[in-house]
């Protein structure tokens, strides 16, 4: 039976880390292609690793002294197995920190433009149409003289010495197994493969410059508060011809002194007299376009009631329609009363009203 411990050199209680700082130092001193380094033993202390760097599989081995595979019988791996769960974290750091893997194999975009976000308020009334509101930023735009080229016009582009028109270096990376080589945007023509034989001489060759630029943007109706709204290329424009980056607008709606909002539907209260909450009648308010809307009040209605008008709330902002407008009602109690109000109640309370 094989001394996991003794193979990385460490106590029966070692921590996690202390078994991962001793992999990565006899890892790097056994590597095959180092020039001392032994294939066998290499082997030999991953499979150790392999095991007690998984908790399963190290219980397993502390308590029977050997590790079982899925099918229940002895197992011992070898070799380099990333399926297994030592490997998802501790081990696939290592390898990707020495051999460059990463599962996103596309280049960085180093020439986009930054994107812009600008908070923008609103009143409650004003989102039930829809309006058109103007920014005026001041971010990069395009260079008008060179169209963003970074070269001055009418003179050529020759070949990047550096990365002899590839776009991209071999950068040197040194690690716990060696040096090694990764692929990097190159640093002097920023992945183009060309540069200007003359830099355009506004931009002096980066493709923009800055200027207060005002823009045009159409808001829906219907937005809520905290709601971002995205502009597409309306950022900051990228260096020597790349994409712009997007505006986003983050929308806050105003408190309104009568209505307040729930998603759709607004909601208010108004106050009617005793006579009309018990006789019924008509109210009159004025909705959230401030024309007049006429509210039928049964009889009997009791305070706390809410009338519901479908149709007077907010525009839906992704479908037809609109929400619906709640009202909520309240019994006027007068605070002083005329001596005919005070005979007329008192006559009231004597019918047992």
């Amino acid at each position: 039976m094989k001394d996991y411990y003794n193979i990385l050199g460490v106590s029966k209680g070692a921590s996690g880390e202390e078994i991962k700082k001793a992999y990565r130092r006899l890892a790097h001193k056994y590597h095959p292609d180092k020039k001392s380094g032994d294939e066998s033993k290499f082997k030999e202390i991953n499979e150790a690793y392999q095991i007690l760097s998984n908790k399963g599989k190290k219980q397993q081995y502390d308590q029977f002294g050997r590790v079982f595979d899925d099918q229940g019988g002895q197992g011992q791996q070898h070799g380099f197995d990333f399926s297994q769960q030592g490997f998802q974290g501790d081990l696939g750091d290592i390898f990707e920190e020495v051999f460059g893997f990463s599962s996103n194999k596309r280049r960085p975009d180093n020439m986009a433009g930054q994107n812009i976000e600008v908070s923008l308020e609103l009143s409650l009334d004003s989102i039930l149409k829809n309006q058109e509101k103007k920014f005026n930023l001041n971010k990069f735009i395009f260079c008008t003289r060179c169209d963003g080229d970074g070269a001055e016009p009418g003179t050529p582009k020759n070949q990047c010495i550096t990365c002899r028109g590839t776009g991209v270096v071999q950068e040197i990376k040194r690690s716990v197994f060696g040096s090694y080589t990764k692929e990097t945007v190159c640093p002097d023509c920023s992945g183009k493969g060309q540069k200007p034989e003359k830099p355009c001489n506004v931009c002096f060759g980066e493709g923009r410059i800055k200027k207060d630029e005002e823009i045009k943007v159409s808001i829906p109706a219907g937005v809520d508060t905290n709601q971002l709204l995205k502009i597409p290329g309306k950022g900051e424009a990228g260096k020597k011809g790349g994409r712009a980056g997007d505006l986003y607008i983050r929308v806050f709606i105003k408190k309104h002194p009568v209505f307040s909002r729930k998603g759709d539907d607004i909601f208010t209260t108004i106050s009617i007299p005793y006579s009309v909450a018990v006789l019924g009648g008509e109210a009159i308010i004025s909705d959230l376009e401030g024309k007049k809307l006429i509210v039928k009040i049964s009889s009997e209605t009791r305070a706390g009631k809410i009338i519901k008008v479908s149709g007077k709330g907010i525009p839906r902002f992704s479908s037809f329609g609109r929400g619906s407008l709640f009202i909520k009602i309240e019994i006027n109690i007068p605070k002083s009363l005329t001596k005919s109000q005070k005979n007329i109640l008192q006559e009231m309370r004597r019918e047992g009203l």
